[in-house]
């Protein structure tokens, strides 16, 4: 028999059955009530016509059941893609992005909502990055092979949750397992080790409280990563960056050796990681920010960009931040600290120069500096080459010198010198 269960303040009222494998419960909240748009309604109505079965799936359970309401909402089905289409069609129901069909996932459209439908599969057979299924009308089988029990619970629309690995009691303990075996789920697919530390991320309450036995075999599967796409490690890695305990995850990381199959430098600076995560997880810092501190020179950021693929923009700021993390600095004086800022903006012809600076403020943990930039409007320059030309200056040469020196006496005013007092200045000269 199952355990006792926790119940969470957030859910509606509740009716709980339990079996030897199966933990049923009635969920009537607002959250999932909110789901029941027209064209759901219609969906819902089409499926039950026809005698198939249609409940929510994986990650929007979890979030209904945490209180959330879910952004993107998956259904799966004990109807085969060709009777959704067949069912679709008659009904005069438009279908979308037939790319999913070959894995069982059709999609409908219908009010101005697209609804993914999938059906129920079993993997029969997986290289560690793909799979080939079968269908199947049992939703156990469906459950099991999912990663994590937190994901593997379907809804009901009438708000009954079936729940065959215990994953609404992992859920409530804040405890994050793979559904059966850790090496067997991580071996169908070895993007999961990193989908098992964004999770953490999202639903334990406190860094370290791993399973010994989960640790040891994503250590033990690590060099499984080197196959999977630079892509879809770069997808995960940012979520995990972003996530709570960025900075515990990231250590584990490089304790289980995963970080030279995912183009973290082997030798990443791990403590200099610590410490900007702790300075500035909380100003909403970009992966870049807090993986950059990792990089011990540019050369590391080349690597990463040629593993994963990563952004122009992505790269432009990871190679930012390692030139400058200790160069640009706040400035001496205590009434204009952020000084030395603004004048490289001024003088730097990067694209998005003042984020980039931003993202450096952050990595550095300074919070008041990083609230006076964000506020700050960059001026511009008052004169041009146009304007020097009508005061006499016409050597090429001589207009870019007498424009630097300006520009200079420009900063030195704070930016307020308006155009009439700087060519006073040259008219004096």
């Amino acid at each position: 028999m199952l355990g006792r269960i926790f119940l969470n303040p957030a859910i509606g009222r509740l009716r709980v059955w339990s079996t030897r494998h199966l933990l049923t419960m009635q969920l009537k909240t607002k959250e999932f009530q909110s789901l029941f748009t027209d064209g759901l309604n219609g969906i819902a109505d089409l499926f039950a016509k026809n005698q198939y079965e249609l409940r929510i799936a994986g990650g929007a359970v979890r979030d209904l059941l945490s209180g959330k309401r879910p952004e993107d909402v998956d259904f799966a089905t004990t109807a085969t893609p060709e009777e959704m289409k067949t069912m679709f069609q008659a009904a005069g129901i438009r279908m979308i992005n037939n790319k999913g069909e070959k894995h069982g996932t059709i999609t409908a459209r219908l009010d101005n909502e697209n609804f993914e439908v999938t059906t129920l599969r079993v993997d029969v057979q997986t290289d560690g990055r793909h799979a080939e299924v079968e269908f199947t009308t049992d939703w156990e089988k469906d459950a099991e092979r999912r990663d994590l029990t937190i994901n593997s619970m379907f809804l009901g629309l009438d708000g009954t949750l079936y729940d065959y690995f215990n994953g609404y009691e992992d859920l409530q303990n804040r405890k994050v397992r793979f559904v059966g075996s850790a090496c067997l789920r991580i071996q169908e697919d070895y993007l999961r080790i990193l989908r098992y530390f964004r999770f953490y991320g999202r639903v334990a309450s406190e860094p370290g409280e791993h399973d010994p036995e989960t640790l040891e075999a994503i250590r033990e599967n690590a060099r499984g990563l080197a196959a999977i796409s630079g892509e879809r490690i770069w997808v995960e890695l940012k979520k995990l960056v972003t996530g709570n305990h960025a900075a515990h995850l990231l250590e584990l990381i490089y304790e289980l050796d995963l970080a030279q199959y995912m183009g973290l430098p082997p030798e990443g600076n791990v403590e200099e990681m610590k410490h900007v995560w702790s300075c500035a997880h909380s100003l909403s810092p970009k992966p870049m920010t807090v993986l950059s501190a990792l990089f011990r020179g540019m050369n590391d950021v080349d690597k990463l960009d040629l593993r994963l693929r990563i952004s122009k923009e992505e790269k432009t700021l990871g190679l930012f931040l390692v030139k400058n993390r200790r160069d640009l600095v706040r400035g001496e004086d205590p009434d204009d600290s952020l000084r030395p800022y603004t004048d490289f903006i001024i003088d730097s012809r990067e694209v998005d120069i003042q984020n980039k600076v931003c993202e450096l403020l952050k990595y550095q943990g300074e919070e008041k500096l990083l609230a006076e930039m964000t506020s700050w409007t960059v001026p511009r320059f008052p004169v041009s080459g146009h304007d020097l030309r009508k005061v006499g200056v016409t050597s090429g040469k001589e207009i870019g010198n007498v424009l630097q020196g300006l520009r200079d006496t420009w900063k030195k005013s704070r930016y307020l010198m308006d155009k009439d007092e700087l060519l006073s200045t040259v008219k004096q000269s």
